[in-house]
């Protein structure tokens, strides 16, 4: 699929629902400096949207990236439906060995797409997009791989430093080793980390990289793409993109403080992040739905203004916290036109 056709339902996903529901949130405009005043030109906005940026990495904590992409080492490797499958070990920060999958076609390839492919709450973590265990529908990088793509999944931090699913577990590790991070600050510093790896990679274009999540993994699909710029197209799949939608409140992810009267910060900042590059919301009406178009409403004001207004939309299958196969479809054509087109 060197030059995919442009998905005829584009226009679909950037129409508001019949019926907004009131509990809706209703985010402020974005298109505003610090002072109040309208902003008008890009550069007012790339000023205002590095202050945005400042506050929210203040906000999260920040962990200093090491300079060397990860070394691999390859602990298993396998071949199915014509796609190279390898557990990989490297170290993230240093020192500290964990574990992900990397999946590319069989075939030799250059210039292919790459994904990074964030797995949902399981506890068998990474086999599930690596299509080795739970449903078929989270096989995600499998599916991509059969596509064309090369993608990796990193384990999240949550289950490498927890036992028995006692999440919280993993929670005290990380302020014990960073006490100004939050576990959201963590999942970014990850997730980057595997994008270094992906970039790596002989056969992918550091130029066509992608991030796709569902639950968990859309959250932090989502945060990768507002704060990492060599994410071209994100799919965010039932995450809750306002704060209130999920358990953003919860240790491991943003914590209490978002919850106190007059937090100043929200998501949709961090979704307007994202413009001009492209960016899908996918909700079954669950933690994503129609009450999610606020904030696709609220940023394409800034799609607008970067010259990209068609590459952010929400698309909402009505089936609840799942990924059916509309939602796969629909996401996986999103990035091949993003990521795939010969005018990308």
């Amino acid at each position: 699929m060197l030059n995919p056709s442009r998905p005829a339902w584009l226009a679909e996903v950037q129409q508001p629902p019949a019926v907004i529901p009131k509990t809706a949130v209703r985010p402020a405009p974005l298109l505003f400096d610090a002072q109040h005043q309208p902003i008008q030109t890009i550069e007012a906005w790339d000023q205002r949207r590095a202050e945005l940026a400042g506050r929210w990495k203040t906000f999260m904590g920040t962990i200093a990236a090491p300079r060397a992409r990860p070394a691999l080492t390859v602990l298993e490797e396998d071949k199915v439906d014509g796609v190279l499958r390898q557990l990989v070990r490297y170290e993230a920060e240093p020192g500290l060995p964990i574990e992900g999958y990397l999946l590319r076609p069989e075939a030799p390839g250059r210039g292919r797409p790459g994904a990074v492919v964030l797995h949902s709450t399981v506890a068998y973590t990474i086999r599930q997009p690596a299509g080795l265990e739970g449903t078929a529908d989270k096989h995600i990088g499998m599916h991509l791989a059969r596509r064309g793509y090369v993608t990796f999944s990193p384990r999240c931090f949550l289950w490498q430093y927890s036992r028995g699913n006692r999440l919280v577990q993993a929670v005290e590790w990380l302020h014990g080793r960073h006490p100004n991070v939050t576990g959201m600050g963590k999942m970014l510093f990850d997730a980057i980390r595997a994008v270094d790896i992906l970039a790596g990679q002989d056969d992918v274009d550091p130029k066509r990289i992608g991030a796709i999540g569902h639950s968990l993994g859309a959250k932090e699909a989502f945060y990768l793409a507002a704060f990492d710029p060599r994410i071209r197209a994100t799919v965010s799949s039932e995450g809750g993109i306002g704060l209130t939608y999920s358990n953003w409140e919860a240790s491991w992810y943003l914590g209490e403080a978002i919850r106190r009267p007059g937090f100043p910060l929200d998501n949709a900042q961090v979704l307007a992040l994202i413009a001009p590059r492209a960016f899908l919301l996918i909700g079954g009406d669950s933690a994503d739905g129609d009450a999610s178009w606020p904030y696709i409403d609220a940023v394409t004001p800034v799609w607008s203004l970067t010259g990209a207004a068609d590459a952010v939309g929400l698309f909402n299958h009505r089936q609840g916290h799942a990924f059916p196969a509309v939602a796969q479809e629909r996401s996986y054509q999103w990035l091949d036109w993003f990521l795939r087109s010969e005018t990308t």
